[in-house]
């Protein structure tokens, strides 16, 4: 069964089909429809999940051990099946088509893929899909679609963005659904709740400063404590609001920590890089920070972020520069502020 993405969340909450076949190349809205899954999922019962990444093709057979294993606890189980390729080849064809004329009890299976040529949707193993469970195409979004899922986003976070502000928002992001959830993480950051007006975005979101920002970034990745240092004190000498800065340093060890997940649990690099835009520019800088940085490093560097937050804003004493220095310190070394 084919589902347009709006109507999923529907299904969702009546009941779980046996299959889920999210594809598309726009990777927010595909990576957040799995989460979605994964949420009802949870909700349901299916507490056991298992990731499977086909990368070289030779971990097919890791579908059929987990179609047919049992568990202990006899818990529901989520098979997150993620393909690097909608070019499955002669096995992989063959192993979805016999996963889906036998599906286990009490198992979802997740498959996350890239966008669908014309040729995959005619093969078999397409058409076992579709006719046991739900198959569901992220398209981007265009226009009146694009101004809609901007309004939606912001409304979630209680936030109020004037008609004009959101076309001048949408023109700016150029269709990059990633880049817009940023840019409106930042709009909420500076202003909450308050009213939202296109001069607003026009300044912020197209202030030249935020790629000195983003510079700040691609210096810490690297590990350049005092270059980084003096980045962060032109930011301030510049007049560069401090959240701003407080969200791209969280963003960015965010995407760490979920990089680091992914590929503890077998995925591929050049799919999560992919998934997290990490391009081929940005591709050594990511790795020499995920070597440098444990998760605990990362997590400490997200709860320095949450007190400067707090000095920011007013509720706990100290100066928010400073954190901010020491948060640098943090993310370049490795090196934890006692």
């Amino acid at each position: 069964m084919r589902l347009k993405l709006d109507q999923l969340a529907g299904t969702l909450h009546k009941s779980l089909a046996p299959v889920y076949l999210i594809s598309g190349d726009e990777p927010l809205q595909l990576g957040e429809t799995a989460d979605e899954i994964r949420r009802a999922c949870r909700q349901a019962g299916y507490t056991t999940r298992e990731v499977i990444a086909i990368d070289t093709g030779n971990e097919w057979p890791l579908l059929s051990a987990e179609a047919e294993s049992l568990s202990i606890f006899s818990d529901k189980k989520l098979i997150d099946l993620r393909l690097a390729s909608a070019k499955l080849g002669v096995e992989g064809g063959k192993a979805l088509s016999a996963y889906c004329q036998r599906p286990p009890e009490d198992t979802v299976l997740l498959i996350s893929v890239g966008k669908l040529e014309s040729a995959a949707q005619k093969s078999q193993w397409f058409q076992a899909v579709d006719k046991l469970g739900v198959v569901v195409q992220v398209w981007p979004l265009q226009q009146q679609e694009l101004l809609h899922w901007l309004q939606r986003r912001a409304e979630r976070k209680g936030m109020h963005i004037d008609g004009d502000a959101l076309k001048s928002l949408a023109a700016r992001i150029e269709g990059n659904l990633l880049a817009a959830a940023q840019e409106l993480e930042k709009l909420y950051i500076l202003h909450g709740s308050a009213r939202i007006n296109r001069a607003m975005v026009d300044d912020e979101v197209a202030d030249s400063s935020r790629f000195d920002v983003f510079k700040l970034m691609d210096t810490l990745l690297q590990g350049k404590l005092n270059r980084a240092d003096k980045i962060l004190y032109s930011l301030k000498a510049e007049g560069v609001a401090a959240p701003v800065i407080l969200w791209a340093i969280s963003r960015e060890a965010r995407t760490l920590i979920n990089i680091k997940a992914e590929l503890k649990h077998g995925g591929s690099q050049d799919a999560i890089y992919k998934k997290y835009l990490i391009w081929d520019k940005r591709k050594q800088m990511v790795h020499e920070a995920l070597h440098r940085l444990k998760v605990a490093d990362l997590y400490a560097i997200l709860q320095a972020s949450a007190a400067a937050d707090s000095q920011i804003k007013g509720q706990t004493a100290g100066d928010e520069w400073e954190s901010l220095f020491g948060i640098c310190l943090q993310f370049a070394s490795g090196s934890r502020l006692s």
